[in-house]
């Protein structure tokens, strides 16, 4: 496993969480339909959490898989 690399996914889907989670929770918005315009701002940020997100666990799925290189060999070469 990649530590580095999980640590970075992490923080990105915290600041995608941060910046982007509140866009795209449903509300109540009473009896009224929302505007086209409202809802084309919705489903782009809907769109633009979704690939941001893919790209994360795509992150997540590469870190768990990458195995850590094996410590190198001293200078000089192995003690016999």
């Amino acid at each position: 496993m990649d530590s580095n690399r999980l640590k970075e996914a992490y923080q990105r889907l915290e600041l995608l969480d941060d910046r982007l989670s509140y866009k795209i929770r449903p509300r109540s918005s009473g009896f009224s339909s929302p505007s086209p315009d409202h809802l084309d701002a919705k489903l782009k940020d809907l769109a633009e959490y979704t690939l941001e997100l893919k790209d994360i666990l795509r992150e997540f799925m590469l870190a768990f898989a990458r195995r850590q290189s094996p410590p190198s060999e001293p200078p000089g070469g192995t003690l016999v």
